[in-house]
């Protein structure tokens, strides 16, 4: 292999020793074989490293960095700053993905110069399987609304779908935002936005699991502040921009509930820019207005 792989793939670990060998069985067994495949050992306690050493072993195309724990976006920043190749992919630890995804991503994205190629997403949870984000055809977009329209943007602020330039990303300069959760959220729109070009590739899918531990199932306050700080970039970023019309009728993270006994007797929810929709037991639309 040549001093430059085609693609550097960051895997951020920490504690998914259950779903680790899933993850990486598909990584080396990729058809593309250019590649070098990070794994970022975010401090894990269970046997994830281990795990990741054994893989390590047998494939010399996997490096191992090990820290201590700081969370998704420190772990994919570290990542970034160690990877070599041509493009840049992510792959979160308890996912995995087509044996054929980066050879048709890459190969799409040479084909066009882009500096961004994207998949299908297919969301994995309690044994089924349901298409999250499907292309039905290849397509090369440089007006910079097609490119976030076409990456789903703002619903699917997912990164790990996708390749994306390295030279590119360092020239941008945009780092995760670290100590935050839904860190893709402000990273996605800003991301997409600058890179010059993006190609949809049907017929190979990234497969997201969804458990009982993931983030959006979860109802700590934390990640719910956390998720309304990057909603805020990106609105911000998207006024900025001229982009309003792709947020339009966006259902925001952000909503309040009127409570009886434990019971949601109401929820109100938000959407860009100005609508709230009142809803019985969270359930029935009853009222629609606009924010004051």
């Amino acid at each position: 292999m040549h001093n430059q792989p085609k693609i550097s793939i960051i895997v951020p670990v920490y504690n998914t020793e259950k779903y680790l060998t899933t993850c990486l069985d598909s990584l080396i067994n990729q058809t593309l074989k250019d590649i070098e495949i990070i794994c970022v050992n975010d401090g894990s306690t269970d046997d994830s490293l281990k795990i990741l050493k054994e893989y390590a072993r047998k494939d010399s195309r996997i490096k191992i960095l090990s820290k201590e724990n700081e969370g998704l976006s420190a772990a994919r920043n570290d990542g970034l700053r160690a990877a070599s190749g041509d493009y840049i992919g992510f792959v979160d630890s308890d996912d995995w993905i087509d044996l054929d995804f980066y050879e048709k991503l890459y190969t799409a994205a040479a084909k066009y110069n882009s500096e961004a190629a994207c998949a299908n997403i297919m969301r994995f949870g309690k044994n089924k399987e349901k298409h999250r984000l499907k292309y039905v055809k290849e397509e090369f977009f440089t007006d910079n609304e097609a490119k976030l329209k076409a990456a789903g943007i703002p619903l699917n602020n997912y990164v790990w779908n996708k390749i994306y330039k390295k030279e590119s990303l360092v020239k941008l300069d945009i780092p995760f935002i670290e100590g935050k959760a839904y860190e893709d959220i402000p990273w996605s729109i800003r991301v997409i936005y600058g890179l010059k070009g993006l190609v949809t590739v049907p017929d190979t899918n990234y497969y997201y699991r969804r458990t009982s531990s993931s983030i959006r199932l979860s109802k700590k306050q934390k990640y719910n502040l956390d998720c309304e700080y990057g909603e805020k970039i990106m609105i911000d970023f998207a006024m900025k921009n001229g982009l309003d019309n792709l947020l339009r009728g966006y259902k925001m993270s952000k909503r309040e509930r009127i409570r009886f006994c434990n019971i949601n007797l109401l929820k109100i929810f938000y959407y860009y820019p100005d609508v709230k929709l009142y809803k019985l037991f969270g359930l029935i639309p009853v009222l629609k207005t606009k924010v004051k």
